[in-house]
């Protein structure tokens, strides 16, 4: 339902990775595609991939289900050495999501009201205070902490609902904010929606970005890690051999994968 509409203006073709199909777009196509939504408000539901995500797809057939159900985007070198390996093409650019939504909001041309969940109440509200400083054309009409259980859900809603926001980013993790999409769209008024992971803790400035030149060789996630080596061990130490070894059985056949 929240998928790219063919009758947006917007024409790519897509990686599949395991069962997930990944739009192989340029930055500039991406901004277009939101761009066309809110214009036309038309929902549409993005997730951005990263190797993470697509394993956490490849090991979860219910998260698996739950992506696609919405528009597909590409992050980072695990995703575009994927689709290399599986299909010989890498993706025109790298979408994550720390230099997508800067680039949505620099080149949108047109002013957005933006709802900001997820984080701490301290971080969500530097990440709004960030946004109205840099961007301020836009209006964030709303922001809230992501620390809230399913019983919240509704409230939640009803509080973004009141905002009527173009642009709902939400920063829980996956699949978290994903299923917080997908299973309250019926009930969410917002036009575009965007997991965006660890945005607003960039934003807030309590995780510092990797220098650019560590960005273009690809080692965003090593220098992540060795800020956060606790929490993010186990995603990209162990993590990334069984991303590689998933490809390996995806590539000759195997259709699943094993711990």
């Amino acid at each position: 339902m929240n998928k790219v509409d063919l009758n947006l203006p917007i024409r790519a073709g897509t990686s599949p990775i395991g069962p997930l199909a990944i739009l192989r777009m340029s930055s500039e196509e991406a901004v277009q595609l939101v761009r066309s939504s809110v214009q036309m408000s038309y929902p549409l539901d993005i997730a951005i991939c990263n190797a993470h995500t697509t394993l956490t797809a490849l090991d979860n057939p219910a998260f698996a289900e739950t992506l696609r159900h919405m528009t597909l985007l590409n992050d980072g070198i695990g995703v575009d050495l994927a689709s290399r390996f599986l299909n010989g093409k890498s993706f025109p650019d790298n979408l994550n999501g720390t230099d997508l939504i800067p680039d949505i909001l620099t080149e949108v041309g047109f002013p957005l009201k933006i709802f900001l969940l997820g984080a701490t109440d301290r971080h969500v509200q530097l990440a709004k205070k960030h946004i109205e400083t840099v961007y301020p054309m836009h209006h964030v009409v709303g922001a809230r902490n992501g620390y809230f259980d399913l019983g919240e859900c509704s409230h939640v809603c009803e509080q973004i609902n009141r905002a009527r926001p173009d642009l709902l980013l939400v920063g829980m993790g996956n699949p978290r904010q994903e299923k917080f999409i997908v299973e309250n769209r019926v009930r969410l008024n917002a036009t575009v929606a965007i997991g965006v992971g660890a945005l607003f803790d960039f934003m807030s400035g309590s995780v510092v970005r990797a220098p650019k030149f560590v960005q273009s060789i690809g080692l965003e996630w090593l220098f992540r890690l060795l800020q956060e080596p606790r929490r993010l061990f186990r995603r990209y130490i162990i993590g990334i051999p069984r991303f590689f070894i998933a490809l390996l059985k995806l590539k000759f056949g195997k259709s699943d994968t094993e711990n």
